[in-house]
């Protein structure tokens, strides 16, 4: 008889959850964590109008998989990283000075979506498609939200909205597009596994 789970994130329902072990579970997941987010940043796939990363989708899937707590550690203790200098970003760049740059508003939005999507995965959204591309849409608005003002700050004068726009969003929903679909997929592909296994 398949056992129904209801609440939780897929970390928070598998391996140990309490004492040392919850423990050593969290650190390992946080480690594996930043390296994906890390190896994400360093894809580029080839894309018209421009390039795309995996970042967005390692941000939203963590958020997804780990929860709003677990999630959102990852993501400061990645972004901490990169802001000491490690060459945790797109490219080669890294330390205050780029997180300072055109990128700084988004980098910010990964911690506050991955958060956000961890909440709305932990009440069970995370667990259908349909609840996936919501979460999803949800939180690619939130990394919209607060890297589009910043490009704003730094741009508008000088450049204009169009280019705000264009450069700060419309060239890359096309990739959040397919990045979306992927991710709205394997979340839910990975919790049938779960139930199955506990079946």
């Amino acid at each position: 008889m398949q056992t129904a789970i209801t609440r939780g994130t897929l970390a928070e329902v598998l391996g140990p959850r309490d004492g040392l072990g919850l423990r050593v579970k969290q650190m390992a997941l946080v480690l594996a964590g930043i390296a994906m987010l890390t190896l994400a940043a360093k894809i580029r796939v080839p894309m018209w109008p421009v390039p795309i990363t995996m970042q967005t989708f390692a941000v939203l899937t963590l958020g997804a998989a780990y929860g709003a707590r677990l999630g959102l550690l990852t993501l400061v203790c990645y972004l901490a990283l990169g802001a000491a200098g490690a060459s945790v970003f797109t490219g080669e760049s890294s330390g205050l000075a780029y997180m300072a740059g055109p990128t700084g508003g988004y980098l910010i939005g990964f911690a506050v979506a991955a958060a956000v999507v961890g909440r709305l995965a932990h009440r069970g959204w995370s667990r259908s498609v349909t609840g996936m591309v919501t979460a999803l849409l949800i939180g690619n608005a939130v990394i919209y939200a607060l890297g589009l003002p910043w490009m704003a700050y730094l741009f508008l004068a000088e450049k204009g909205a169009a280019w705000v726009m264009q450069w700060g969003m419309t060239n890359f929903l096309l990739g959040d597009a397919l990045k979306l679909v992927l991710a709205a997929l394997l979340i839910p592909a990975l919790w049938k596994l779960v139930g199955d296994a506990r079946g």
